[in-house]
């Protein structure tokens, strides 16, 4: 096998309406149109060259998955969110980057990470 690259990550949600707000006003994905019926309800959302998708499914524990989203200056976007309200860890250095870690309203971790940030 020869990757090429990740395409998508997929994470189960409570509610696909209120996940679709999440990740599109407050983590700034776009809303893809071009996901198929498949039965169950869900999402698709561009991030750069990458997707996630909802699925609205029963969430797992939280037992430290969880997906990162890349930022351009870490402490400006953990003060920005939590002047909105939200709760975002404090930024740590790790590697040559800095990572802060939050929730989604369905309580699923994403890390926010800045490369090179040291």
């Amino acid at each position: 096998m020869q990757p090429l690259d990740i395409h998508h990550v997929s994470v189960n949600v409570a509610n696909v309406a209120d996940a679709l707000a999440f990740y599109t006003e407050v983590l700034g994905g776009v809303a893809r149109t071009d996901r198929p019926d498949f039965g169950f309800g869900g999402a698709w959302i561009d991030f750069g060259d990458r997707q996630v998708h909802l699925i609205e499914a029963p969430v797992p524990d939280n037992f430290g998955q969880h997906f990162a989203v890349r930022v351009a200056d870490l402490p400006a976007t953990v003060e920005e969110l939590r002047t909105r309200g939200f709760e975002v860890s404090d930024a740590v250095p790790v590697g040559t980057g800095l990572q802060a870690f939050m929730t989604d309203p369905s309580g699923n971790a994403i890390e926010l990470h800045q490369t090179n940030a040291l």
